[in-house]
């Protein structure tokens, strides 16, 4: 019974159990009370996003929860051999009228971007250009390993022979990435900010909007946009423009994009992190029907190539960016 565990370990009496998006929930005097495992994270990660939580709701966003330290101060509590985290927040539904989620993240932002306080543990910040050379080179040794012998299946077949395009993007991102921090100057809008892991439109919840601290990560706001449009492109990529226009239309109602927040929301883009996914995933499980999933979606991936050049060629237009007037540049080799 976590209610139990709520009256025990956090003086809270609340009842009636239920649950929201991918937690366990309690609810009890207009609040409700979000439990959840620790993700991997350590008392000193939690400290840091309880600050940035405080930060955040001191700026008047009641959709962020408190992370509750426990009566003895811990933020992670020991419950019959499993720890756990408890989140509140104000029990508030959703309205049914359409939410103008550009405006709303950024809004976010620029809250986010006001911290007042070093961010350590949860920095992503200059880090990207490292973290894609890593995940390469642990997919070349991989298939380096491969390439002298008969495939297994025919998801490995399928990766032998892409891996080298996949690679070539990679390093068009990476390059693109670069250029950008040779050539552009950030401006006060490119300061770090509370993003997310991977920002969708299904990121803040259905029923209740929970702005859930164990996604954040602190990074250049480009990341949000850039996970966001990926997501929106993947999910149908017939009618994704008239949503992207849209969107970046209302994001910059708020906030106006920097030439160097294009230039790396771009280099994002062009990173394949849809390949990468799923060749990790699936050398990282056994589950047969996982796998056969994950076969399937690469097959989907690769016939999709020549379209994701479309889309990534035509992107700068569709999403309304002022290509002449800020001078960004496109890869060439896409126009042939």
């Amino acid at each position: 019974m976590l209610s139990k565990m709520l009256g025990t370990y956090y003086g809270i009496n609340a009842k009636e159990e239920f649950k929201i998006n991918a937690f366990d929930a309690v609810r009890g005097d207009g609040w409700l009370y979000l439990i959840s495992g620790p993700h991997g994270k350590e008392e000193e990660d939690l400290k840091e996003l309880s600050s940035i939580s405080q930060h955040l709701r001191g700026y008047g966003d009641q959709q962020v929860p408190v992370i509750m330290p426990s009566k003895d101060g811990n933020f992670i509590t020991k419950w019959e051999g499993k720890q756990y985290c408890v989140l509140a927040v104000m029990e508030v539904e959703r309205q049914q009228r359409q939410t103008k989620l550009g405006r709303k993240l950024a809004k976010f932002h620029e809250r986010g971007r006001r911290v007042p306080f070093q961010i350590e543990r949860t920095s992503r910040i200059g880090q990207w250009k490292g973290l894609w050379e890593k995940r390469l080179e642990q997919m070349e040794r991989v298939w380096n390993g491969l390439l002298f012998q008969t495939p297994e299946d025919e998801f490995e077949r399928m990766f032998i022979e892409s891996f080298p395009y996949y690679m070539g993007l990679t390093e068009n991102a990476i390059q693109y990435l670069v250029d950008t921090e040779l050539d552009d100057e950030p401006l006060e809008t490119d300061s770090g900010t509370v993003c997310h892991n991977r920002f969708t439109t299904h990121t803040w919840g259905g029923r209740y909007i929970v702005k859930n601290p164990f996604d954040w990560i602190f990074d250049h706001r480009s990341r949000d946009l850039a996970e966001w449009t990926r997501e929106r492109y993947f999910r149908n990529n017939q009618t994704y423009d008239v949503e992207l226009r849209q969107f970046f239309s209302e994001y910059q109602s708020i906030v106006p994009l920097s030439p160097f927040s294009w230039r790396l929301l771009y280099a994002r883009l062009i990173f394949p992190l849809h390949y990468f996914d799923c060749i990790e995933d699936y050398y990282s499980t056994q589950e047969e029907q996982a796998r056969k999933m994950l076969e399937e979606q690469l097959s989907k991936i690769l016939r999709q190539s020549s379209e994701n050049e479309r889309f990534l060629a035509g992107f700068f237009q569709m999403s309304g960016a002022p290509i002449n007037r800020i001078n960004l540049p496109q890869l060439e080799w896409l126009y042939h």
